[in-house]
């Protein structure tokens, strides 16, 4: 296994669980045991905590290996860091890294380690100006950490609302008021030219000055030491391509987590989700794979992100047509909204503070039921009743 995150880890568990009794090396880059990434935008930067090592149990009867980054892969073959590895079956799960913006000169703040983490929280100082580049799921978790911590925040994001990529601009915009709210300068609309560690320049014009920049405009995967390997990369997403049952292009190598680019039978397209999720569950399949007995892996995806005080889950995918909410974003309690597909079938659901709402969707979604939009937008009807 080469990436000892979430991913990693779990596929050495699931082929111990599922039979193999021979060797299992996982090597990882990063120094020290293996931890989860969700608690780093949360507990850690908002609340002080450390970072969440995961199950050790996962890891009895494996040789971990950390601070190893592997550098080109060969049938049979593996080159590192610590020298060359032969290998029988290959699992990648080397997950991703941020992107930096075009005019970065990398003096920012990123967060995806444990060490970002605790760096950025160390700067995150009663009264410093932090901006935020980006105002996706990372980008409003790192704002509302800032502002917690008594932090002067903006938010630049290029879009015209927050999360516009995973929502659509309707339902995206229905998360601007939680920004002033909070006490945080939401710009939409603010692409930006140049990023250093004192500020940012716009790329209408002007500068923003700051005591803490913090790019969050994504992640994507870092796959350039797989080139002649045999194992193609998807040029569209940067991930690893892979089939339903997680098999690369080069025998005996398969992969999960956010550098897998999966074929989704359910959607007639490749998709590569980068959530904990996914990490979780795809070792799975990708284990069963490498033992002979290859399933299908093609899971409605979730994600959860906790934002000014408000829990969000988001299952499935957005179709292309409007949102039906589903109770009013700006009443005290939850609400959702709803995505129907043109047959009228539930695609996708974001709930905020509503989790028994997600946890119904998802298998509403996953079963493809059609759904009356009427009684959808209906706060007080349940999901599985639709």
């Amino acid at each position: 296994m080469i990436g000892a995150g979430l991913a990693g880890v779990r596929a050495a568990a699931e082929l111990r669980a599922q039979g193999y009794e021979g060797r299992l090396t996982l090597l990882g880059a990063e120094e020290g045991p293996p931890y989860d990434r969700p608690p780093l935008s949360k507990r850690v930067l908002l609340a002080g905590g450390e970072p969440d090592l995961i199950d050790p149990a996962w890891l009895e009867g494996v040789d971990l290996r950390t601070g190893v980054t592997v550098t080109a892969v060969r049938p049979g073959m593996l080159a590192s860091t610590a020298g060359d590895e032969p290998w029988d079956g290959l699992v990648l799960a080397v997950g991703a890294l941020p992107r930096r913006l075009a005019g970065s000169d990398g003096g920012a703040y990123v967060l995806r380690t444990a060490a970002d983490a605790v760096r950025l929280r160390a700067a995150l100082v009663p009264g410093a100006h932090v901006v935020v580049v980006g105002a996706g799921w990372i980008g409003a978790e790192v704002a509302t950490a800032a502002a917690h911590r008594g932090c002067t925040v903006t938010v630049l994001e290029a879009g015209v609302a927050p999360l516009v990529t995973a929502l659509g601009p309707t339902a995206g915009g229905w998360t601007v008021p939680w920004y002033a709210e909070a006490g945080v300068t939401l710009r939409t609309g603010a692409a930006v030219a140049g990023v250093d560690s004192r500020g940012v320049g716009l790329a209408g014009g002007g500068r923003v000055d700051a005591d803490v920049v913090v790019e969050a405009v994504g992640v994507r995967p870092q796959l350039d030491w797989l080139a002649g390997s045999g194992i193609e990369v998807d040029p569209a997403s940067g991930g690893v391509v892979v089939d339903e049952a997680a098999r690369s292009t080069l025998p005996g190598v398969v992969a999960v987590g956010d550098c897998a680019a999966r074929w989704s039978p359910r959607t007639g397209r490749r998709v590569r989700t980068e959530h904990w999720d996914d990490a979780l569950r795809a070792p799975t399949v990708a284990a069963a794979t490498l033992l002979g007995t290859p399933a299908v892996y093609d899971p409605v995806p979730y994600v959860w992100s906790e934002q000014f005080g408000r829990y969000l889950q988001w299952v499935g995918w957005r179709s292309d047509g409007p949102a039906v909410r589903r109770g009013d974003p700006a009443a005290p309690t939850g609400w959702a909204a709803g995505w129907l597909d043109s047959a009228g079938r539930l695609t996708g659901l974001l709930t905020v503070d509503r989790q028994k709402d997600a946890m119904q969707a998802r298998r509403v979604v996953d079963a493809g039921r059609v759904v009356d939009p009427d009684r959808l937008a209906d706060p007080d009807v349940p999901i599985r009743s639709l």
